[in-house]
């Protein structure tokens, strides 16, 4: 529901009021008081990475007895706007949230999170990847501190693949070629589409040679040729019988498909291995069934989106010294090995990607060098915002009801009612 005009001047005082607490909190908080009382602690996570986020948080009460850490599971999907009602009406706002890297220039132009810069969250930050550390910062300042990055790959069952007697595709042409021989020679679908997250649009939009914006010469891009060529390729892959897509239930559906081997292939990242290996044909003696591969190549391309995760301390807080220092702990580089080896997550620190069983992993000797390349998304405010439109867009195409040019239009077109200075 759009909000009013007496709604909107109520929201932007209560972000002065967090902006003004953001700002007294860092000065009285910045390595001063004790590390004690209460921190709540939002965890976005999924459903096969919750339990090891609660036993980390459990190990920091640990090392810090006075610390009482309350752990609350938040859905990925609710969690945007639970926090922004939380910490719009100052009340329920968590002290620590697992915050998406497109969230966080949003929250802070808001008021909502409180600067580290200068506080004991950000110790060792000589020791984090650029274009992570890249995510966690607003018109200057530091609003959070790097945990997981990602990016998209192709997950892929061997034994699917060695009886259709085809390669791993190495573009999306590629996949749709050899669609026919998986269906015939094993009864599966050879790719599963998801056509209900827009990030997933992403490789398809690298991949014809575009992007979403051009920041530089504030210029919207979606809509140029690239765009429609996106649209074009998911629509003709679902067309032909070479993928299947589920707008309704996207992420559950496709890795249940994967892991039960209905599917040959799916784009999914580092952050669904854990879950794949669940499945029927992946796991006890069919671990190593399980394979990766970068995204499928477009006509120009190969390109995939980067991701990841940050956590943020709520300006709002009553207990700033223990949420930076909880903060500082679940971005160490302890955790960060940890979660590497429990679910094959992808570090942000360097070093963590030096030490010898991080570098023996099996995921993260693939999905490194994805990391490498991937695509930076634009770090503003209004980056979220963007998804809603290609969502829009992908549903429509995929659905029948709209053309690929005229889907990339009116994409175009919404864009450019969220960014007034862009042309």
């Amino acid at each position: 529901m759009r909000r009013g005009i007496g709604a909107t001047a109520v929201a932007a005082a209560l972000a002065l009021a967090a902006t003004a607490c953001s700002a007294s909190g860092a000065e009285d908080g910045a390595g001063s008081g004790k590390v004690e009382g209460t921190v709540t602690f939002w965890d976005t996570s999924n459903d096969a990475e919750k339990g090891v986020y609660k036993k980390i948080a459990e190990d920091f009460e640990k090392r810090h007895p006075k610390v009482d850490v309350e752990y609350v599971h938040v859905n990925f999907g609710d969690a945007n706007q639970k926090f922004k009602n939380a910490a719009g009406g100052n009340s329920g706002a968590p002290d620590v949230m697992r915050t998406e890297v497109a969230w966080v220039a949003d929250f802070a132009r808001l008021g909502y999170l409180a600067p580290l810069d200068g506080t004991p969250a950000l110790e060792d930050t000589g020791d984090q990847l650029k274009t992570a550390a890249g995510s966690t910062r607003y018109k200057g300042k530091t609003y959070a501190v790097p945990q997981v990055t990602d990016t998209l790959a192709l997950f892929y069952n061997k034994r699917l693949l060695k009886k259709a007697g085809v390669g791993v595709p190495g573009s999306f042409a590629e996949l749709k070629k050899n669609a026919p021989k998986i269906k015939k020679r094993t009864g599966a679908t050879a790719l599963y589409l998801r056509g209900d997250d827009p990030y997933w649009f992403l490789p398809y939009l690298y991949g014809a040679g575009g992007d979403l914006l051009d920041p530089g010469r504030k210029r919207i891009t979606v809509d140029d040729a690239a765009g429609v060529e996106a649209f074009r390729t998911m629509k003709d892959l679902v067309d032909s019988g070479a993928a299947v897509t589920d707008s309704s239930d996207g992420q559950a559906g496709g890795l249940r498909a994967f892991q039960e081997g209905k599917v040959a292939t799916i784009v999914d990242g580092p952050w669904d291995i854990a879950g794949a290996r669940q499945g029927k044909e992946f796991k006890g003696e069919l671990k190593d069934n399980l394979g990766v591969a970068p995204v499928p190549a477009g006509t120009k391309g190969q390109g995939s989106p980067q991701g990841g995760w940050n956590l943020s301390v709520y300006a709002g807080s009553k207990n700033l010294r223990a949420a930076q220092e909880f903060a500082k702990y679940m971005g160490s580089a302890e955790v960060q090995k940890r979660t590497t080896r429990e679910l094959s997550l992808l570090p942000t620190r360097p070093s963590v990607y030096a030490d010898p069983e991080v570098r023996d992993n099996e995921m993260v000797k693939f999905f490194e060098p994805a990391v490498d390349k991937a695509v930076q998304r634009p770090w503003i405010p209004e980056g979220n915002s963007l998804f809603e439109p290609i969502r829009v867009g992908m549903d429509g195409v995929l659905s029948g009801g709209r053309s690929p040019s005229a889907a990339a239009k009116k994409t175009g077109e919404e864009f450019r009612k969220l960014l007034k200075d862009y042309r």
